[in-house]
Formats: structure tokens, sequence, C-alpha cells
């Protein structure tokens, strides 16, 4: 009876376990046509599986088929249909990931050269200045300013000729197989061939099968107790006769086989995975330490988040040393924290004190505070990001309610801007911090929806700060919960009356001025203009247009930083 094939799970979303292997059987060595002195058989099938990598990279941009090149590459390489194939279908990512790569460089480098075309107007028009008041410090200061401008402007230029004649022609940029970073020290000497030739031969991939008992080539098993690990080592394979359609009929495959040491808390979801009979995907690396790692990874079926956002949100301010929460009920007022809750303190961070801290607020406000996210090294802060994650996600399913997060992306806004937001964009592991909680809650079947952030920290600050006697995170994080509920903020009879005490005091201080000085700046008047012609009255409420809502809250930014 054949065998039915299952149906796999088309969601995109995967489960990963990142294990070691630990070679033990390795199978008879016998020189062959493959093999290069005495390399053990799982290097040197990771060395083909490479070679037939890059292979294919190149024949793809020459438009072969893939059933064409899949023939070639087990002549060539010796290698077996199946890993033949994987390697053509990664190959073949690789191509498609830079040519939408490709087109998004291009945007970011147009938008770059206009702003660096800006600010080289800015300094000329600096250095023209500088020229008419005869000083000698400005116009030293001006013309290096306009060089680096200039060397700036140049440069982008040249590389938005080079994205667009890619483009044109339907080619992609040099992709370089081992690393760029690599490849650059082995050409100043600073890192030797021996690495380079270790960096591009270290991988050996296979997809996952569910006709073939998970995987054809890299199978996980578990036995007495412990899982196990065989690879096939198929240019070991040797040819016997022909079938009768003409196909070669090779001898079985040898295997490396061995342990495989999984973390102790996915060593049950593997092996759940495992019975159930879910396909699953290999990847061996070995390490510059000469380890093998092994990333396996499950298609799983999304699970159901059962938490009703009736009952209101948990909304996250994220910063760069940790999150802010506010617990919003359905109503968009804030709630206290219910009674004997108590914020899951993580027992992994315990290496000295104030490595975690916790102020809670009693109207349902708290800060989760981590310091050496500001600072600490990337391996570092990708844990941290996961235990406050943790954290997080166990505080939103006590409460039984979904988390409102701010949908940020600094990637498009650091573009060409200055010193100071690059390394503070850098820095700010919001992004981590953001798919780490993301992660979590779906595996904890807790919703979480993304919201617009703009100007949450400026309405929180104006409406909610002062009103519930909170810091500024507390009150941005108030703003995203109701944004995520649904409402839409509004100027109050409060904040009218601010804006007023904002234009007597600029008016008051304006006025001081001696000689002909008397009277607001034409741009201080040109902010309440907008103000007077934004807002409108109705029912005793200030109220403003939906499209300029977010305008309103940068002039009274302004505003507030002109009355200093």
């Amino acid at each position: 009876m054949k065998k039915q094939k299952k149906s796999s799970p088309d969601n995109g979303i995967s489960y990963t376990v990142c294990g070691e292997f630990f070679p033990e059987v390795y199978p008879a060595f016998r020189s062959g046509k493959w093999s290069r002195g005495m390399e053990d058989p799982l290097t040197a099938e990771m060395r083909l599986f490479c070679s037939c990598e890059r292979w294919a990279f190149n024949r793809l941009q020459e438009d072969n088929s893939r059933q064409e090149l899949k023939k070639q590459g087990q002549g060539t390489f010796g290698i077996n249909s199946r890993y033949c194939d994987d390697a053509i279908l990664k190959a073949k990512a690789v191509i498609e990931s830079q040519k939408e790569l490709l087109k998004l460089e291009t945007e970011e480098t147009e938008t770059k050269l206009a702003r660096a075309k800006k600010k080289l107007s800015w300094a000329e028009k600096d250095l023209d200045k500088a020229v008419k008041a005869s000083d000698t410090v400005r116009i030293e200061k001006a013309k290096r300013s306009r060089y680096g401008r200039r060397a700036r402007v140049k440069k982008l230029t040249g590389k938005l000729n080079e994205l667009q004649a890619h483009q044109d022609s339907g080619t992609i940029p040099t992709v370089v197989f081992g690393g760029r970073s690599l490849w650059k020290r082995v050409c100043k000497g600073r890192a030797t061939c021996e690495e380079w030739r270790q960096a591009r031969q270290n991988r050996l991939y296979s997809r996952g099968d569910e006709t073939k008992e998970g995987n054809p080539n890299i199978k996980v098993r578990w036995r007495n107790g412990e899982f196990t690990l065989s690879v096939t080592i198929s240019h070991l394979s040797v040819q016997k006769g022909m079938d009768s359609k003409g196909r070669p009929v090779m001898t079985r495959a040898p295997k490396v086989k061995g342990k495989l040491w999984l973390p102790e808390k996915r060593r049950q979801k593997v092996l759940e995975l495992l019975l159930s009979g879910a396909p699953y995907t290999v990847e061996m690396i070995k390490g510059r330490d000469s380890r093998y790692r092994a990333h396996i990874t499950f298609p799983i079926t999304a699970p159901i988040l059962a938490i009703n956002s009736n009952r209101g949100y948990l909304g996250m301010d994220t910063n760069p040393n940790g999150v802010a929460l506010a617990n919003v009920g359905y109503t968009g007022q804030p709630e206290p924290w219910p009674a004997g809750f108590d914020v899951p303190y993580p027992k992994a961070l315990h290496k000295f004190a104030g490595e975690f801290q916790v102020t809670v607020h009693p109207n349902g406000f708290l800060y989760l505070k981590v310091p050496e996210l500001a600072y600490s090294r990337s391996f570092r802060r990708t844990y941290l990001t996961g235990v406050l994650a943790k954290v997080v996600v166990d505080i939103a399913k006590a409460l039984g309610k979904p988390i409102a997060a701010e949908n940020l992306d600094f990637g498009k806004d650091r573009l060409d801007t200055n010193k100071k937001f690059n390394r503070m964009a850098s820095n700010f592991p919001f992004k981590k911090i953001v798919e780490a909680v993301t992660r979590r809650a779906i595996k904890e079947s807790v919703g979480v929806k993304p919201v617009w952030p703009a100007h949450t920290s400026t309405i929180g600050y104006w409406k909610y700060m002062r009103r519930y006697g909170i810091i500024i995170h507390h009150a941005a994080a108030l703003v995203i919960a109701r944004r995520a509920i649904g409402f839409q903020e509004r100027v109050t009879k409060e904040l009218r009356q601010k804006i007023q005490a904002v234009r007597e005091k600029l008016a008051q201080k304006a006025n001081s001025l001696p000689g002909e000085g008397k009277g607001m700046t034409p741009k201080v008047k040109r902010l309440f203009n907008r103000l007077d012609d934004k807002i409108s009255v109705h029912n005793g409420l200030t109220r403003f247009k939906q499209e300029s809502f977010y305008s309103v809250w940068r002039d009274l930014k302004q505003l507030a930083l002109s009355s200093r």
C-alpha cells in the first residue's frame, strides 16, 4: 500500500532548536575520487556540498534550469541527488534575496543622496556667510565641512549608479561566500587562507521530507533515552550498475553516527515532534573550534490565540534600558494590578544586585529595567531580551490580556543623519525586544498587536503624565494600549489652557526684549496659527481633524522648546 503524504503547515511558522553533534562512528577510510588526503568523510561531504552551492549560484545566473543543474551537479561533485537539489535551492534563495535587497538598497541610497546634497548646500551657505563676515576660523571649519559633504555626495552617487546599473541589466552585486569581512581581512593579511577555505566549506544542509522519516540524509532519532544523529556520506557511494531506464544504481551510502546534545528544556518538544512524524530540516555548521552545531527546524501550526482583547491591553513602551508596561482596561483607563499580583522575577539573573529592577506603580503601571541592555555585547543582549520577553509575556498571561507594542523601524530613518542618532539607533535593541516578545507570545498563545508609534511619548507627556503622577514611559505605554483598543486622542480643555499659557509666556518673553525686537518671532507665530487652524471647538471640548492629529503634537513640542 502506498504511503499517503501528509500535509505540512504552510503558514511560515517554524520551531528551531540548536544542538551539538558529536561524531562517534565513521565509515572505513578509503581514498577515492572526491577525497583529499586524510580528510575525514564528514568534512569532505561539507566541502563538496558548499562547492556545489557556489557552482549552482553561478550557473543559475546563466539561466540554466534546475533539472539540468541537478544532473550535472551529481556528476561534478559526487553527492546524491537530494544534496545536490538542496544546494541548488540554497543558491537560488541567495539570488532571490539579493534581488530584493538590491531594490531596497537603491531606494535607501537615493534618500541618503538627497539628504547629503541638502547638507552640502547648507555647508556651502555657511561658507559664504563666513567669507562675507571675514571670519577665518569659521571659514576653515566651513571648508572642512564642505569637503566632507562633497566626498559623501560623490561616494553615494557612484554607489547609486552602480546599483541602478545592476537593476537595468537584471544582475545582482557580487556575493562573497564565506563573508565579505573575512575576505577583507585575508586581503590585508589579518587572516590566513586556511581560515578562508574553512569558512567556505563548513556547512551541510538537508531539507525535510515527510515520506523519508522526516529527513532523507540527516536523521534525528531517539534511542535508549538519548538523541542520536546520522549523516549520509553520499560521495562514498559507488555505482554498481544501471537500471531499466538507464539511470545509475548506487550502493548504499555509509553514515557518520554520533550523539546529539540538545538543551534540556527543548528535548520534550523535539521528542513530541519526532513522534508525530513531522518533517524537519537540518543544517550542520562546523565552527572554527571544529565543533559541529546542528540547527533543526520543524514546521509547526500557529497556536490559537485564546486571550480575548475585550478585557483591554497590556501596553508596552520599549526603551534602550527596558520596557514600561501599562495595564489598560477596555474603557481605555488604567486598571490597578489584581490582588496578590507579583512580577515573575527571572531566576536566571542573580549575578549582582540591580541586574533586573522592577518599579511597580499601584495604578497599573510598572517599569522593567535591565541596565545592561544599554551597553552589553550582542550575545549578552540577546539573552537579556529573551529573559525580558519571558517576564512581559508571563505578566500578560497572568492578566489575561494581549500585548500592544509599537511598530517602530529605525532602518529607514537612520539615513545620513547625525552621529549621535546613529549611535543611539544602533545600540537601541528595539527590534530584538519586540521580536523576542512576539515569539514568546505566540508560543504562549498570547496576542500581540502592533500599533502606529507616532508621538506616543508626546501625547502621554501632555495628557497623562501629570494626571496619573507617572513617568513619561508609563504614559507612552498607556497611549499605545489606548491606540490598540481603537481610541482616538483629543485635545482636552486642560491642554487648551496649557497652550494658552505657553502663548502668554512667549509673548511676555518677546515683549521684554529691548529695541526693535519686540513681538514673537515669525516661526512661533506660524506655530500658533497652525494650531488655531487645526483645532475646532465642539460641545465644550477641543477636538481636531484626524489628518492633522500628529502634527498638533509636533507643534506642541516645538512650542515647549521655544518657551525655554
